[in-house]
């Protein structure tokens, strides 16, 4: 179901380490020795984090020789663009619906000021 991997991803960035992880795979592959560096926690603590990306799509792991690189998975941010797009476009058709009440309600009000104005 799209909707429970959206959760799992979403669940997933919710952590700002491993949200920094993902912009850091975002500029090319890395061990998990290489993520670890700029963290004051320890190996494991940035692998399980790993395992928490991975089991939610976001990367995967290679193996290159004795080199074992973490990938990120792009075509994970594609399921979540479209998502976020379908509730931008359907919040921006709410605001041009409250902009042509507004323009109404602007119209209505200089009608009714000039109409006051004429009378006096």
């Amino acid at each position: 179901m799209v909707d429970d991997r959206l959760s799992r991803v979403f669940s997933a960035l919710a952590d700002p380490i491993r949200r920094d992880m993902v912009a850091r795979l975002a500029v090319g592959d890395a061990t998990v020795n290489e993520l670890a560096e700029p963290y004051s926690v320890t190996v494991q603590a940035v692998s399980k984090h790993l395992k928490v990306l991975e089991d939610a799509g976001l990367v995967s792991r290679g193996r290159q020789a004795q080199r074992r690189p973490v990938h990120l998975e792009a075509e994970v941010f594609d399921l979540m663009t479209k998502w976020i797009e379908r509730y931008r476009q359907e919040a921006e058709r709410r605001y041009q619906r409250l902009d042509v009440v507004l323009a109404e309600l602007a119209t209505e009000e200089t009608e009714q000021t000039r109409a006051e104005g004429e009378a006096s």
